[in-house]
């Protein structure tokens, strides 16, 4: 956004500082907070403090040093980033709505040396390999029109949390400590869920994978429809398991039907579809740009039973939904969800595809508004760059709604 353009704006980006961070504790803070959040919207190629406060500076004349101002807001300042995303989510719940789905991701942000907070040796999907980053995991809300950023919060694997003097030294606040990633997308997920984002949870196999995640959402009355590994086993939903063997002589009676013990087989998602080649239907489930988005899918109700060896009795029933490439030679992806047994295949498909919305708000995240500029070390400071990027794209996601809706007939 030019300079120009963006003066024009002083007055609805003001009321939207008003309604999501209020004053910030001072008026000192509150202006390099406005400051910050100008600087990331002004056109430019880096997005952290040294260039950002050169065009502000150039801009507006002033005699403020603009640069220690940025980096003492950014770094020291002790506002509380946990009110000012309360604030963000209760903003885009009042002017988004809240019907849509909301989509757990991680991201990974490139990084060398070993001090900044985060920083490890670790997958990141961004690159597709194991490589010196930090990695994030992100809370966005998508409607049928837009996507909207919710959340951003940095992971730290378990090697940082078990260095205590590194900890300190970035800045890592004593409580937080190792998390598992779906853990902390379940507590960004509960949140939200105060702000009245209550729709259907979308994730990849990094998160759908994990039994307890899929768990912990049904125990909270989510809906989800979440990516899994191949691997994950399965009976049929109506599977008899056999009866419950007669007491022995000695010891505890049997409580679990004999299809549950030690031992005992079942197909993994893959082999199941393999043997079910007959199901597969094409299904388009939108239209893009280039035409018809459509693909070969097939959907069963089945019971996760990756620990029926073990003797845990298989999960509740679901759908197994398989994508399988035309032309492949084995499917290519698998999901788990537990939207309602009447749901269509095609209701079933166009879920599991609005996952997109992810990669198209992450182009602009990163690449025009800078989510991984972020220079400094810190853990209070990477926070605060996070939350005041995803700011800046809610006010740019209104301004595009706002605009829409006076361009649409009627």
């Amino acid at each position: 956004m030019d300079a120009r353009k963006l003066a024009k704006l002083r007055r609805e980006l003001t009321a939207f500082l008003d309604e999501v961070a209020g004053t910030l504790g001072n008026a000192r803070r509150r202006r390099w907070c406005d400051a910050y959040l100008r600087g990331i919207l002004l056109d430019g190629h880096r997005k952290s403090v040294e260039p950002m406060a050169a065009r502000l500076k150039t801009i507006e004349q002033g005699d403020a040093d603009y640069e220690q101002a940025l980096q003492q807001f950014l770094n020291q300042s002790p506002w509380d980033t946990g009110e000012v995303r309360g604030g963000l989510q209760a903003w885009v719940a009042r002017r988004f709505g809240t019907a849509g789905v909301v989509i757990i991701d991680d991201t990974g942000f490139p990084k060398q040396g070993t001090h900044s907070v985060g920083v490890a040796r670790q997958y990141t999907g961004t690159l597709g390999k194991v490589a010196s980053c930090q990695v994030a995991v992100t809370l966005q809300f998508a409607t049928a029109k837009e996507v909207v950023g919710l959340d951003a919060q940095l992971y730290l694997p378990q090697a940082w949390a078990d260095d205590a003097d590194r900890m300190a030294r970035a800045g890592v606040p004593v409580a937080v400590g190792y998390r598992p990633k779906w853990q902390m997308a379940l507590a960004m997920l509960r949140q939200a869920a105060g702000h009245g984002f209550c729709g259907v949870v979308l994730a990849d196999s990094l998160f759908g994978t994990v039994t307890e995640f899929r768990e912990q959402l049904a125990a909270d009355g989510r809906t989800y429809f979440v990516g899994i590994d191949s691997t994950l086993k399965v009976v049929a939903a109506d599977a008899d398991l056999g009866p419950v063997p007669p007491a022995g002589r000695t010891g505890r009676p049997p409580t679990r039907p004999a299809g549950v013990r030690a031992g005992a087989k079942s197909p993994n998602v893959k082999e199941w579809a393999l043997g079910r080649v007959a199901d597969f239907r094409a299904v388009m489930w939108r239209k893009g740009t280039k035409g018809k988005m459509a693909g070969r899918f097939a959907a069963w109700r089945v019971r996760p039973a990756h620990k029926l060896s073990s003797g845990r009795e298989p999960g509740g029933a679901c759908w197994l939904l398989v994508e399988w490439p035309a032309g492949a030679d084995q499917p290519a992806k698998y999901f788990f969800s537990n939207l309602p047994a009447a749901t269509s295949l095609k209701r079933l498909v166009a879920a599991a595809k609005s996952r997109w919305w992810v990669e198209h708000s992450y182009r602009e995240l990163k690449d025009e508004l800078g989510l991984d500029h972020f220079e400094g070390r810190s853990w209070r400071g990477w926070n605060h760059h996070a939350v005041l990027v995803l700011m800046a794209y809610a006010f740019l996601q209104d301004l595009r709604r706002t605009r829409r809706k006076k361009v649409s007939p009627g």
